[in-house]
């Protein structure tokens, strides 16, 4: 596997990156600089009132999401991908080439107008720039390729926003952005140019523009797949949540905490980094593959700092004559620090989220499930507006009592995506007994095939055997499981979301259990047993049941012997007294899983296969 560092050698990624990086700083650059410059002109300079002008210029940046995602998402899936982006990429010069223009001659209409452009350009751009990560990336590769999409655009977003703030203050402002915008445009037309070619997903699709349609079209794609959906679905409440911290922090930084213009490009340096961080952290934290488990854990980290920067804020605002008296007020450290963990939780939030979206999409459909998040995204970012209208203009509450309503709102939503998504609970569960109970580590788990069928068979050690398993299996796992822990309090709802098939010994349900362990094998799952039908009472294995010979009669697949080792005294095993009734004795102990070598079906038998599982675990319980 690729490390992060690695992939911004290869050619596969780099110019890709640059390209999407430059895309959003130049973006930023233009939007931000127009609107300061219409900030200070002078009176009927422009023609309409400044505050209409900016409220326009953030409707009609947004609007082009509605009314071409879909077109622009049939596209990328119809064309070859880097002779797309090429094409999206030139757009962007000959639009940044007349906004030059129209900065010389202060043409701020013609400038607004070009504003829309960019907006209906950054909308051709979004489908195919994530789209394009799963076909170029190994899949071992795509969460390490999404945290570092992540960190580069928001990384550009901040420099685009500051980079902005010094042209506008510069003399000559108007013909340094002309030349600026039209050079950073060129840069990210030559660094696309290195994108190597990436197949069209589907070039027998048929396109006609029909907004309405299309997006009807494109939004029941989204919806074929749940977890798809629900990721996307998170996605949007991301940018919800970031569009109304970042829409707010001018007002806080002035009316809360005592700060200028500087202020308030340090809380957004402050959010932007954080997100950047978390976003390389979450790459680390799931072990560089798709961990559904981290997304509860940044949905956490977001309500418990959005709800701590609410009671972190000064009752009165900072007196400090200067940003580095305001920067060094003890009185705003523990602002500093929740806006740098919301960004943080925020990053290990959404990474995931975006690589559950690209890997369950069809290939054929990818373009069309991200326009589809890209439609998704803007109308939760409008919604936040009307929000934040509603409650800081009409009710009258105040900006921490709002960021303090973000907070539980976010409670709300992850506790509703956890019932409605049991997958997420489940992998945070996994997630945090493998790194809060347990060290849990992997030995020769390239033995369980990447594809088709197979049979693992395992030693049975503790109640959580199923989870430790399946946090270690890179494929999920249907796991055979005596019907009585089935049924156990808490944990039936973790096996019922993993799709645990029960059995009990009775012949009806032997029956049952064998035709959905055939049904699973043929359609290509991972199947796992515990062939010695109860936990161990003593820490040793104890002889394999015929089970496994009905079912490969049945299925003839390959079939893995799977060793688990240093649950022998954990809390969740029998040793010492009842498992889940006695005081945990011990945290943080190291586990093993270790897969042995595949046995073919016509030599699995329960004695072979107990000899294998029993050296695999050798003295280590």
């Amino acid at each position: 596997m690729t490390s992060q560092t690695g992939l911004l050698k290869q050619r596969r990624f780099l110019p890709y990156f640059i390209t999407q990086a430059l895309g959003a700083f130049n973006d930023n650059v233009y939007k931000n600089v127009l609107l300061i410059l219409v900030a200070f002109a002078g009176p009927g300079v422009i023609g309409i009132s400044t505050d209409l002008f900016i409220n326009l210029a953030a409707g009609l940046f947004i609007l082009p999401f509605f009314l071409f995602s879909a077109f622009a998402g049939e596209l990328a899936d119809k064309f070859e991908k880097s002779q797309f982006i090429r094409g999206v990429k030139l757009l962007e010069i000959g639009i940044m080439s007349l906004a030059a223009i129209a900065f010389i001659y202060e043409s701020y209409m013609a400038l607004l107008v070009l504003l829309f452009l960019m907006g209906t350009q950054s909308a051709f751009f979004g489908p195919v720039k994530y789209a394009l990560l799963p076909q170029t990336l190994k899949p071992q590769e795509l969460v390490s390729g999404n945290a570092l999409v992540e960190t580069g655009t928001f990384l550009a977003i901040l420099l685009g926003t500051m980079v902005a703030g010094v042209i506008a203050n510069m003399d000559g402002a108007r013909d340094i952005a002309a030349i600026s915008v039209v050079v950073f445009a060129v840069l990210g037309y030559l660094s696309a140019r290195s994108i190597p070619e990436v197949a069209a997903g589907n070039p027998s699709l048929k396109i006609s523009f029909s907004p309405i349609r299309q997006m009807k079209t494109t939004l029941a794609i989204a919806r074929k797949d749940k977890v798809v959906l629900q990721s996307i679905l998170g996605i949007s409440w991301f940018w919800f949540l970031g569009a109304s911290y970042l829409t707010q922090f001018p007002n806080y930084a002035k009316l809360h905490l005592g700060g200028n213009e500087a202020t308030v490009s340090f809380l957004l340096t402050l959010f932007s980094v954080g997100i950047a961080v978390g976003s390389l952290l979450c790459d680390k934290l799931s072990g560089h593959r798709i961990e559904p488990g981290i997304v509860p854990i940044g949905a956490l980290g977001l309500t418990i700092f959005g709800i701590h920067l609410m009671f972190s804020t000064p009752a009165a605002p900072s007196t400090a004559a200067s940003f580095v008296e305001f920067v060094a007020d003890p009185s705003l450290w523990w602002v500093f620090i929740d806006l740098l963990l919301i960004g943080i939780f925020g990053g290990i939030f959404i990474v995931p989220l975006y690589s559950m979206m690209q890997a369950r999409s069809e290939d054929s459909e990818r373009s069309q499930v991200i326009a589809a998040n890209n439609i998704y995204n803007a109308l939760f970012m409008v919604t936040s507006a009307i929000l934040a209208m509603v409650l800081l203009g009409a009710v009258g509450i105040s900006i921490p009592e709002f960021f303090l309503v973000l907070a539980l709102l976010n409670l709300v939503v992850t506790l509703y995506v956890g019932k409605q998504v049991p997958l997420f609970a489940l992998r945070f569960v996994i997630w945090f007994l493998s790194h809060s109970f347990y060290r849990v580590t992997h030995k020769n788990l390239q033995n369980i095939p990447k594809e088709g069928g197979a049979l693992l068979v395992c030693n049975h050690v503790s109640y959580v055997d199923a989870l430790i398993l399946a946090g270690a299996c890179p494929r999920p796992i249907r796991f055979v499981m005596d019907e009585d822990y089935y049924h156990l309090p808490v944990l039936n709802y973790f096996f019922r979301a993993s799709r645990v098939i029960p059995i009990k010994l009775t012949s009806g349900s032997i029956r049952c259990a064998l035709k959905q362990v055939k049904n699973q094998l043929s359609d290509g799952e991972v199947v796992c047993i515990f062939p010695e039908g109860q936990l161990t009472s003593d820490g040793d294995m104890q002889p394999f049941k015929r089970g496994i010979d009905l079912i490969l009669k049945q299925s003839p697949v390959p079939v893995i012997p799977m060793a688990l080792k240093g649950l022998w005294g954990s809390y969740f095993s029998r040793e010492g007294g009842r498992a889940l009734l006695k005081l945990p004795k011990r945290f943080w102990s190291k586990v093993e899983v270790e897969a042995g070598s595949p046995v073919q079906p016509q030599d699995a038998r329960c004695e072979r296969l107990f000899s294998d599982v029993k050296t695999l675990r050798g003295d280590y319980r």
